[in-house]
C-alpha cells in the first residue's frame, strides 16, 4: 500500500551502481582508491517568502547525501550551511550567518536546518557567496571537489557592495564551483542573473518550485527502516565532552525526520547505514574504527559510564561487539533501502510523476554532473527516476 502526499516534500531516487570489472584470477588486486573529499556549502535564502525552500532543504538533505554515497570511491563528504536575506541577521554582515562550517557531522547540519525561521530581508547573493569563500575551512586537498549551492527567489544582483560577478571570479580562482537554484519561473526577468551566477562559476543553473515541486512517496518499508534506525542508535558509545551532546542530537534529528514524513525517516535511516554518516568526534566505535583516538588514552571520566570500571581488553571487546552489531543492522537497512528505492521508482513510473522541480533533485543533478566532469564514477540505471545529465539548464 502506497501513500502519495503531493503537497509535502522531497524524493528518494532509485540509484544503484551497475557493472563489475572482472580481472583474471592471477592478476594482482587493484590498488585501493582513497576517498575523494567533497565540500558542499548550502546557502539558503531565509527571507519571509522562503519557508517552502527551508522545508525542502530540511527533508532533501538525506536524499542528497545518499546520492553522493553512490560515487566510487565513496567520497569524504563535508557539508556547511549558511543563510542570508533574513532581517534577524546582522546588517553589518550583509544579513548572512554561517550556521555551521564544513563538517562531517550531518546531524549538526540537520539540527541547524530544523532551527531555521524566515523573516523579511534583503537577499544579497554576492555577500553569501563571499562569506562562503572567506569563512569556511575549505579542503586543501588538490583532488577535492568544492561546491557552493545558493538558492533564492529574488534578483541575484541586489548586492551593490559585493557584486556576484566578482565573487564568481574569485570562486573559480580557488577551485570552487557555484550552483544557482532559482526559486521561480526560469523564463521570468529575474532568472537570467541566476543563470549568470552559474555560468561564471562553472556551475549548474536550476529553477525549482519551492512550494509545490516536491513529492513524497511513503512505502511499506518505511516503518521497518525507522525501527532499524532506532536499533542502530543503541550501538553508539558516547565519550568525551561532545559525547552526550552528539548522542542526544542523534535522537533529536530522528524525531525531526519523523515530524516531516515517513519518507524522510527512511532516507535518514539509509544515510545512517552509509559511509558518509560518521560520528567519530563523540562515538567510540567510529573514533576507534577511524583511528581518531587510542582507547588507552581516553580518560576514564570521559568514557561511557558502563565502561569506566572495565579492564582495557573488555573495553575493546565491547567496542568490537558494538561494531559487529552496527554492521549487521546497517546491512539490513541497506537491503531494505534497495527494496524501498525500487518501490518508489515503480510508483513514480506508474503515476508519471515529475521530480525535477524539487530542491534535492536540483542539487543532486548539479553534483552528479560535476562529479563526472572530475572523473568520479556515479552510474545510474536507465529505469530509475534520477537526475538527468543533459545540458538543459532550465528544467
Amino acid at each position: 500500500m502506497f501513500n502519495l502526499i503531493p503537497t509535502t516534500l522531497t524524493l528518494s531516487a532509485t540509484l544503484a551502481l551497475a557493472g563489475t570489472i572482472h580481472t583474471p584470477s592471477n592478476a594482482p588486486p587493484a590498488p585501493k582508491r582513497e576517498p575523494r573529499p567533497i565540500d558542499l556549502a548550502i546557502c539558503l535564502d531565509t527571507s519571509g517568502s522562503m519557508q517552502g525552500l527551508i522545508d525542502s532543504a530540511r527533508q532533501g538533505i538525506w536524499a542528497i547525501v545518499n546520492d553522493l554515497a553512490l560515487a566510487k570511491p565513496t567520497p569524504k563528504l563535508r557539508v556547511a550551511l549558511l543563510t542570508f536575506g533574513n532581517d534577524g541577521h546582522a546588517k553589518e554582515n550583509g544579513w548572512v550567518v554561517v550556521q555551521t562550517d564544513l563538517t562531517f557531522d550531518l546531524d549538526l547540519v540537520s539540527q541547524k536546518m530544523f532551527a531555521l525561521a524566515t523573516n523579511g530581508g534583503t537577499e544579497l547573493v554576492g555577500r553569501v557567496m563571499q562569506t562562503s569563500l572567506d569563512q569556511l575551512a575549505w579542503s586543501n586537498d588538490q583532488s577535492a571537489m568544492k561546491l557552493i549551492v545558493v538558492a533564492g527567489n529574488e534578483s541575484a544582483d541586489q548586492d551593490q557592495e559585493v557584486p556576484f560577478r566578482a565573487v564568481c571570479k574569485r570562486a573559480i580562482e580557488r577551485g570552487v564551483m557555484v550552483n544557482a537554484i532559482y526559486c521561480g519561473n526560469p523564463n521570468d526577468d529575474i532568472a537570467p542573473a541566476w543563470r549568470e551566477v552559474a555560468k561564471l562559476a562553472d556551475g549548474q543553473f536550476h529553477a525549482i518550485d519551492k512550494d509545490n515541486g516536491n513529492i513524497v512517496i511513503e512505502t511499506p518499508f518505511d516503518a521497518q527502516l525507522q525501527a532499524l534506525s532506532a536499533q542502530l542508535n543503541s550501538t553508539y558509545l558516547p565519550f568525551g565532552d561532545d559525547g552526550k551532546r552528539g548522542w542526544l542530537n542523534q535522537t533529536a534529528q530522528d524525531r525531526n525526520a519523523e515530524s516531516a514524513s515517513g519518507q524522510v525517516v527512511a532516507l535518514r535511516a539509509m544515510c545512517k547505514a552509509g559511509e558518509n554518516y560518521t560520528n567519530s568526534t563523540w562515538d567510540l566505535v567510529d573514533a576507534c574504527r577511524e583511528q581518531k583516538v587510542k582507547l588507552q588514552d581516553v580518560p576514564a571520566a570521559e568514557l561511557p559510564e558502563k565502561m569506566r570500571g572495565m579492564p582495557i581488553d573488555e573495553q575493546q571487546k565491547l567496542i568490537g561487539e558494538m561494531q559487529t552489531q552496527r554492521t549487521a543492522v546497517q546491512a539490513q537497512i541497506q537491503e531494505l533501502g534497495k527494496k524501498r528505492d525500487a518501490a518508489v521508482a515503480e510508483e513514480m513510473k506508474k503515476r508519471a510523476l515529475d521530480p525535477t522541480k524539487s530542491f534535492d533533485y536540483a542539487v543532486r543533478k548539479a553534483v552528479r554532473e560535476q562529479a563526472r566532469q572530475r572523473g568520479m564514477q556515479i552510474e545510474e540505471p536507465a529505469s530509475a527516476p534520477v537526475p538527468s545529465t543533459s545540458k538543459r539548464d532550465d528544467c
